[in-house]
């Protein structure tokens, strides 16, 4: 697997506002962005998927790499570059069987032992931490781990470690040389209109 970009963004449904998740994608590869995942969290499943084909042909010829929240049937329909599970979803070795070889799958933890439980299972290929910082964009979040935790958990395993919860260009810096790989933002990048803006002077920072 290809080393993963030092910014990953998040255009969440809940946030930006469904009509907005397409467009902010595409505001996004155009900064230049690698790694983008689409959030619905709470959008009926016709809505989702008419966002999520929106998104991916918004990325068609460009750079940037989409992941899809959650939902392995999506990206089994989709160009996308792979799914994101957290610890209630479809486990990712059930995952792996749907997917095949050729998508990533990403796998959220909240501590050492989902850590390292991550790191063990074959069928994962990224290992995201948080919450990092105290987050209000996910209802029902984990404890904040914080950048001494993270460090510890850098210690835990050898694949890409994604660090979210909370981050934004006053910490970002400090996640990176904490050890994380590739740093996560989501309300960090503001509105629609503020996206493009926003995300060139996080990816200056994370450079």
């Amino acid at each position: 697997m290809p080393a993963p970009p030092r910014l990953y963004a998040i255009a969440d449904g809940d946030f930006l506002g469904l009509s907005a998740v397409a467009p902010a994608v595409a505001e996004l590869a155009e900064a230049g962005v690698g790694w983008i995942q689409m959030r619905l969290k709470h959008a009926a499943d016709a809505d989702r998927w008419r966002v999520a084909e929106a998104a991916a042909r918004r990325l068609e010829g460009t750079a940037a790499a989409l992941w899809i929240d959650d939902r392995v049937d999506l990206a089994m329909l989709l160009p996308c570059h792979g799914v994101h599970l957290g610890q209630r979803d479809l486990p990712p070795s059930a995952a792996r069987d749907l997917l095949g070889a050729g998508r990533a799958i990403g796998c959220s933890t909240h501590d050492e032992e989902q850590c390292r439980r991550a790191d063990a299972d074959g069928a994962v290929d990224v290992v995201a931490a948080g919450p990092i910082f105290p987050t209000s964009s996910k209802a029902g979040a984990d404890a904040p781990l914080g950048l001494a935790r993270l460090a510890g958990l850098r210690g835990l395993t050898r694949k890409p470690l994604v660090a979210i919860g909370g981050i934004g260009e006053a910490n970002l810096v400090s996640v990176l040389e904490a050890g994380a790989d590739t740093a996560v933002v989501l309300s960090a990048l503001g509105p629609l209109r503020e996206i493009g803006r926003k995300a060139r002077r996080l990816l200056q920072l994370a450079a």
